[in-house]
C-alpha cells in the first residue's frame, strides 16, 4: 500500500512542475488536464502526508517516553503516544478507502425508471410515492429532474415513469436503488382497511454518451405512430409517438410525452443508450469468472431490496438489516442515511477483498 502511496506522491509532485512550466502552458488541453489529475490526487496526497507527520511523531514520543523518568512527564507522554496511534489508525483506514478502484461511472448522470409491480392500481401509485421521494432527494441535492416518458393511469398512480436526473455524484449516491422496493400500507382504493402488500421496480443506469458506446444506425428501426393516453384514447391525430428497436440485442424503447418526433427520438435515443450501456457492462462483468457479487451493489432488478411498511412508519434495507423508525422522512428525501450506509457496506466489503 504504503508503495503505491508513494508512486502518488512523486507524481503529484511531478504535475505540480510541470503546471508551473511556461512551455506546458501552451498546450493549454493538456495543461488542463495536469491540473485536472492533480486536483484528484490531491485529497489521498494530503491524507498521507498527515500520516507520514503523525508517524514521525509517534517515533519523537515513543523517543521523550523512553527517556523521561519523571512519573507525571512520563504519564503525559503516553497520553500522547495513545492519542497519535489512535489518529494513525483513523487516517491508515481513509487511505485504504481513498485506494479503493473508483466506479468510473460516479460522476455521471442517472437514467431513473420505476415501474409499478405485483399489487395493481396499488403498485402503480406506490410507483409515484416512489418517483416522490427521489424528486425529493434530487432538489435536496441541488440536481435537475427532466421526465422522459411517464405511462399514467387514471388516478394518478405511474405504470412505468423513466426520467432522467443530472447532477455531480448522482450515480454515485442512487446506484444503490436498483431492485424491488415493497410496500405495506392500506391503499386509497381499498375501502374495508385492510393491509395490502404490493411492489415497484427500480432501475438506475448511468447516462451513456456517445463516447461510451457507438451505435450503429443500421442495427436500429425506428417506427412512428401516434400517442395515447389513459385507456387507449387519442392524444393526437399526429404520428409524434416513437419506438425504436435495436435489432441485435431486442432492446425496445417508446417515448410519446412530447408532442414533437424528433424530441421523442432523442429521449428515446438516451433511453435505449443507456440500457445498452448497462448491457455492455454487464457481460464484461460476466466475462470475469472472478468477480465479486458486493451484497449491495448486484443490481439484480428481480431481488427485494427494501420494504416500506406505512402502519409502523418503518423502512428496512434488507441487504444491509437497516431498519429506520421514520418512513415519513424517508418519503420525504430523506434518504442520506439509507444510501451511506450501504455505500460504507460496500467499501468495507471491497477492503476485504484487498486484504
Amino acid at each position: 500500500m504504503f508503495g503505491k502511496l508513494d508512486s502518488l506522491e512523486e507524481r503529484y509532485e511531478e504535475l505540480g512542475a510541470l503546471i508551473a512550466d511556461p512551455e506546458a502552458m501552451s498546450d493549454l488541453g493538456r495543461w488542463q488536464q495536469y491540473l485536472k489529475t492533480q486536483s484528484d490526487l490531491t485529497e489521498i496526497v494530503t491524507a498521507y502526508r498527515d500520516f507520514k507527520k503523525i508517524a514521525r511523531e509517534i517515533q519523537e514520543a515513543k523517543t521523550l517516553l523512553d527517556e523521561e523518568e519523571d512519573g507525571d512527564m512520563r504519564e503525559m507522554a503516553q497520553a500522547e503516544l495513545d492519542e497519535l496511534v489512535e489518529k494513525k489508525a483513523v487516517l491508515e483506514q481513509r487511505l485504504k478507502l481513498l485506494l479503493l478502484p473508483k466506479d468510473p461511472y460516479d460522476e455521471k448522470n442517472v437514467i431513473l425508471e420505476i415501474r409499478a409491480g405485483t399489487g395493481g392500481e396499488e403498485a402503480a401509485l406506490f410507483a409515484a410515492v416512489l418517483y416522490r421521494m427521489y424528486t425529493r432527494y434530487a432538489e435536496r441535492m441541488g440536481w435537475k429532474i427532466e421526465v422522459l416518458n411517464a405511462n399514467l393511469t387514471d388516478i394518478g398512480g405511474f405504470k412505468e415513469l423513466i426520467c432522467l436526473i443530472q447532477g455531480r455524484g448522482a450515480y454515485s449516491r442512487l446506484k444503490f436503488e436498483s431492485g424491488v422496493h415493497r410496500v405495506q400500507r392500506i391503499p386509497t382504493t381499498e375501502s374495508g382497511g385492510r393491509i395490502h402488500t404490493s411492489a415497484a421496480t427500480v432501475a438506475v443506469l448511468p447516462e451513456a454518451e456517445d463516447v461510451d458506446l457507438d451505435i450503429d444506425p443500421n442495427d436500429l428501426r425506428i417506427d412512428v405512430f401516434c400517442a395515447s393516453g389513459h385507456g387507449g384514447q387519442s392524444v393526437n391525430t399526429t404520428q409524434s409517438a416513437v419506438r425504436i428497436t435495436h435489432i441485435p440485442t431486442g432492446i425496445t424503447v417508446s417515448m410519446q410525452d412530447e408532442k414533437s418526433q424528433h424530441k421523442n427520438k432523442d429521449k428515446a435515443m438516451k433511453v435505449l443508450r443507456a440500457r445498452l450501456f448497462e448491457r455492455m457492462q454487464e457481460e464484461q462483468q460476466q466475462k470475469v469468472a472472478s468477480s465479486r457479487k458486493s451484497m449491495v451493489g448486484s443490481g439484480d432488478r428481480s431481488e427485494r431490496i427494501r420494504t416500506y411498511n406505512f402502519p409502523q412508519n418503518r423502512v428496512t434495507d434488507h441487504r444491509v438489516g437497516l431498519t429506520l423508525h421514520r418512513l415519513d422522512g424517508v418519503l420525504e428525501g430523506d434518504l442520506d442515511e439509507i444510501i451511506d450506509t450501504l455505500n460504507t457496506a460496500d467499501q468495507s466489503e471491497r477492503l476485504k477483498q484487498m486484504d
